[in-house]
Parts: C-alpha cells; structure tokens; sequence
C-alpha cells in the first residue's frame, strides 16, 4: 500500500497528520467537547488506555491553553504500552484492572485529590466476530468504570468507548447506577461503518453502601441480581456530534480539497520499539513505571522502575 492511498481513502487520518495529532481520534475527543463542553472548568484529569496519546494531545492542548494556572492542572495518561512522552502529561505504565494502578494514579495528585474527569478510549484488537468483540469491549468498559470508581469525584464526568450491540441495554443500565446523565455519542469522525461510539456520563456519585472495589467483578456485592432490575426504564439520548457540514469519515476524498496542493506527511509520532528494528536494544521493564514531561520543556522523558 502506498502512503499517499491511505491519506487519500480516510479524510481524519490525513487531517490528524496536518495538525500534528498522533492519531485520527483525537478528533473523536474534540468533537465530543464540542457537544458536550466536559472539558469546561477541568483541572485533573485521567487518560485510561491512553496510547498512543492522542486524546493526552487534546487534553493537553485544551486545558493548559485556556488555564490561567498552569499549576493547577494536572493530566496523567495509564496504559500497559510505552507511549512516547508528551509536555505536561505524566505517563504510568500499568493495568487498569489493578487496585495499585488506582493508587498510584491517586499519589500523583496532590494529597491523593479526586480528578474532575476521566477518559477511556481502549479497544481491544477486534476480530470482526462482533458478538466477542462486543463483550471484550464491554469488559474493558466495566475496567475502566471500576477503576473511575477510586479516582472522580461527586459531580464528575467519564467518558468511555462502548461498541453497540444487544446487551448494550443492561452495560448503561450499570453506568446509570453510578451517573445521573448518561447519553451514548456517536462522533462524525467515527466511521459509520463502525459499532462504536462514546458514553459520555456526568453527575458521577457511588451509590449507597457501595465500596469501591477491584477485588470482584463490578457489583457482584448488590443483593439484587440484574434479572430483578429494571433495565432502562428510560430511553438513554443518542446524541450525534460534530458539524453535519464537516468531513465524512466513510468518504473517500481527492487529495487535493479546495485547491489546496497535497503534501504527503510521515505519522507523527513512530512506534516505540518495533519489532523489525533489529538494530537497535529493546528497553523493557517490570511493573509499572512513570514518565514527566513539564508542559515547559521538551519531549525528554525519564523513567522510574516501581515495586
């Protein structure tokens, strides 16, 4: 395949390479802010399953442009791959499904503060069986929610990627235990073609008596089981976001839009360690490790082996 075919097939992956994002989902965070303003009055926020880090990107460029206090803001970005550094963006390598992943999430705010906000773009790599891919992604969801449960605080806003399928129904019907207002989004830079969309879930509280716990599946501690709940006795909003006058992102567009001459571009941001580069030494590490770049210097990183 030619470098210039893919530019040419996906209007969102040429346009991410132009502005300088990592990836073509950037514009799916974007135009979800753009509906929705959840980034609106947020200092701290959590990035699950951040690699390669284009939402850390958007999150970055949003909150320390429009903060006064730079200071004050704070993003830390977790996955179990190693992701190029970014400014002002602290990197965890960890599992989400671990309590000591929550905790050390925690240790980076200050006092142990509770964020404002947590994001969660994961996915796992589908095989196009969509029933399995359904419940994986459905998995991942229900991780991401139960770690979310240690780190937002009352009144906090997550938003999650949910591919839709048939027990979609009862996976919000979980998210409305925990939120007041959740509506599904679907993004105009998400294909059409494609089963997922975002949850986006705000007014966060933990229902009574419930204790935020890794050590069980979520909420297998309720008394009640799910064939006794009353699943979705509203209908959740299905909310489409972006402008309908923007790109299409099932279209294939001409190189050249508007007259603009077409530059071909390398990727933004290359792979860490890939397998074929045989040259140079792999860096592993063991457990969790964590990554500083002030949002004042450069890309440099430095990384510190954990317990």
């Amino acid at each position: 395949m030619g470098k210039s075919s893919k530019d040419k097939r996906d209007i969102y992956y040429r346009l991410a390479k132009e502005q300088g994002w990592r990836a073509r989902s950037a514009f799916k965070l974007i135009q979800i802010n753009s509906q929705f303003k959840v980034l609106d009055g947020v200092k701290r926020v959590v990035d699950l399953c951040a690699a390669p880090g284009s939402w850390s990107q958007v999150l970055s460029k949003a909150l320390y442009s429009d903060s006064d206090d730079k200071d004050d803001v704070k993003i830390v970005a977790v996955d179990l791959q190693s992701m190029a550094p970014l400014p002002g963006v602290v990197q965890l390598k960890g599992d989400i499904t671990k309590e000591s992943t929550a905790n050390e999430i925690l240790a980076q705010f200050d006092g142990g503060r509770l964020v404002d906000l947590v994001v969660f773009d994961g996915a796992p790599d589908v095989t196009g069986l969509h029933d399995l891919d359904e419940y994986v992604q459905a998995q991942l969801l229900l991780a991401a929610l139960n770690i979310t449960t240690y780190l937002l605080k009352p009144g906090g806003t997550f938003i999650g990627k949910i591919f839709r399928g048939k027990d979609s129904s009862l996976l919000i019907s979980q998210l409305e235990i925990f939120f007041g207002d959740v509506v599904v989004a679907k993004p105009c830079s998400s294909r059409n073609s494609s089963i997922e969309s975002f949850v986006v879930c705000r007014d966060f509280r933990l229902p009574d008596g419930y204790t935020p716990t890794m050590a069980n599946p979520l909420m297998t501690n309720d008394s009640r089981s799910w064939d006794e709940m009353d699943v979705h006795r509203v209908i959740t909003p299905f909310v489409a976001c972006g402008s309908l006058s923007g790109f299409d992102a099932d279209k294939t567009y001409p190189l050249e839009i508007d007259g603009l001459q077409y530059t071909q571009r390398n990727p933004v941001q290359g792979p860490i360690a890939p397998p074929y580069e045989k040259s140079k030494p792999l860096i592993t590490t063991k457990g969790m490790s964590i990554v500083q770049t002030p949002i004042d210097q450069g890309a440099t990183s430095t990384e510190q082996p954990l317990d």
